[in-house]
């Protein structure tokens, strides 16, 4: 049996909560759970009570093999716990930013928000001097 440490939403519309579980691989996001892990809460304010770990079940769960999600796994590393797969993941996604660099492409939202930006306040000043050459 495969087992993914993974969220499962709770709480009601606009007013989101997530548990962290361990659960089977092939169980549906909120199937049927392993073992309950702690808890997420992402619009507390107070970041000490934002999540709420069992560290040492975590921690075995990861020691057999269990893998986290995306997000399960940076809620992990904020709380010290490192798992091989995330670091896996991690290296895949830096090789392939690598790659898309080299080849001019931008690889994440960020630094298309930041070309845009860019292009922009490019274009701003281009007009900003056209302006100010037809006026002298």
């Amino acid at each position: 049996m495969s087992v993914k440490l993974r969220l499962t939403r709770m709480g009601r519309r606009h007013r989101p909560f997530y548990r962290i579980n361990a659960t089977d691989s092939r169980a549906a996001r909120d199937g049927r759970v392993l073992e309950k892990l702690g808890h997420f809460d992402p619009l507390e304010r107070d970041a000490a009570k934002q999540v709420v770990l069992n560290k040492e079940r975590a921690e075995y769960w990861l020691s057999h093999g269990a893998i986290p999600s995306d997000t399960v796994a940076q809620i992990l590393q904020k709380h010290g716990i490192h798992s091989k797969h995330a670091a896996k993941t991690a290296e895949r996604r830096a090789k392939a930013a690598a790659i898309a660099q080299k080849k001019g492409k931008l690889f994440n939202t960020a630094q298309r928000v930041a070309a845009q930006k860019k292009a922009d306040e490019a274009k701003a000043a281009e007009e900003a001097a056209a302006g100010a050459g037809a006026d002298g």
